[in-house]
């Protein structure tokens, strides 16, 4: 397909688990994308998303070599991921995919060398650095406010998945854990901010060897092992010379942490939930009390999600609407493979130096993302 201004990207979904909700609820706010398929290998659950959206459901397969879409869109779980992707982009489709790009650096690579080699375009989640409060908070440091970057934290803390979900255990094994699972949003967070992460250190706990399940199900009340660390406490050396603590753990019952605060020789600045599209970004300027922003009433800012109870903004779909633009323009999309394998280098790094004891320098590098400025943003709506 030749995309021009005109045209959309025909999109097939790959998975219509929980969060394809999201996806094909925000799909037409946007322009230069359109979902029409989708496919799970669960073909009830695939019929039932193509009735609640009004699209053709298929099988995975089928869905990938048909001619009429350009682009998977794959929500499959993450150890699927690299299969699905690959077959894709063999198949000559752009590929977008939920974090992460895959479950080892060396299948991120494979997929971004592929996807080079073919000339096509490959995204990746997460983009919640391009809602509301990721752009305003890259404004700030764009303008110099808080000076040249120092030191900072960034903490996801909490007690883990087994008081609410049914079969909890995979967030658990390897290739999952804090890190891997929720790693990512404040990982790609801080690389938009600040640039490339060049070098690692880390300690790594288990707080238990077992978990007991105590959400509502047919495992109620039984354990099950933990092969992958809880808490992780690193630090971050970035190219641009700050130095970032990130603590992530799965054992703590209750904290007063900030998710992210960056400190510079003129001032500090504050984000909120980098899961979150939107939120307070707070200002504080040579130490004077925080001047507080709430970004709800910017673009890609306001509390849209849960469609039944909204308490938060959630627009995924964003980061595949640059990409869209991106093969218009010639360029490489914001939230793109590239930066999805430098934030998957950076997680096993860290997991290796938490297991070795062993500081860690990442093997590659990537590209700060491009700003989205206000008027690239309003362009993407539909």
């Amino acid at each position: 397909m030749t995309q021009t201004n005109d045209t959309k990207l025909r999109i097939g979904v790959v998975g219509c688990g929980n969060i394809s909700l999201a996806y094909m609820h925000n799909a037409p706010l946007f322009r230069g994308v359109e979902i029409t398929t989708c496919a799970d290998l669960n073909m009830e659950a695939a019929k039932r998303r193509a009735a609640e959206f009004n699209l053709r459901a298929t099988d995975v397969d089928s869905l990938i070599d048909d001619k009429d879409i350009d682009l998977i869109v794959n929500l499959t779980i993450p150890a699927a991921h690299f299969d699905v992707s690959i077959q894709a982009l063999s198949a000559g489709k752009h590929v977008f995919t939920e974090k992460p790009l895959g479950v080892t650096a060396y299948e991120g690579r494979q997929l971004v060398d592929a996807a080079a080699a073919k000339s096509l375009a490959l995204g990746s989640a997460p983009d919640t650095f391009l809602g509301a409060a990721g752009r305003h908070a890259r404004r700030q440091l764009e303008a110099g406010v808080v000076g040249k970057l120092v030191t900072g934290t960034a903490f996801m803390m909490g007690r883990g998945m087994e008081h609410w979900h049914p079969d909890p255990s995979f967030y658990y094994q390897a290739g999952a854990g804090p890190v891997m699972d929720m790693g990512p949003y404040y990982l790609t967070m801080m690389v938009n901010l600040m640039g490339p992460i060049r070098r690692v250190q880390a300690v790594a706990r288990s707080g238990q060897e077992e978990r007991l399940i105590t959400a509502e199900g047919a495992k109620k009340g039984t354990t099950f092992r933990i092969d992958t660390p809880t808490s992780v406490l690193s630090l971050l050396e970035f190219d641009c010379g700050a130095a970032i603590t990130f603590g992530a753990s799965w054992d703590v019952f209750r904290h007063s942490n900030h998710p992210i605060e960056l400190h510079g020789t003129e001032g500090s600045l504050r984000l909120p939930d980098p899961d979150n599209f939107g939120g307070v970004v707070a200002l504080s300027n040579r130490g004077a009390p925080w001047q507080e922003t709430d970004t709800a009433s910017e673009l890609f800012g306001a509390v849209n999600w849960p469609i039944a109870a909204p308490d938060r903004a959630n627009y995924r779909m964003l980061g595949l609407a640059d990409l869209a633009g991106a093969i218009i323009e010639g360029r490489s999309p914001r939230a793109s493979g590239d930066l999805a394998l430098h934030v998957l280098e950076v997680m096993e790094a860290i997991l290796r130096a938490g297991e070795t004891g062993v500081a860690q320098t990442i093997a590659g590098t990537v590209a700060q993302p491009k700003e989205l400025k206000e008027d690239e943003a309003r362009s993407l709506l539909g």
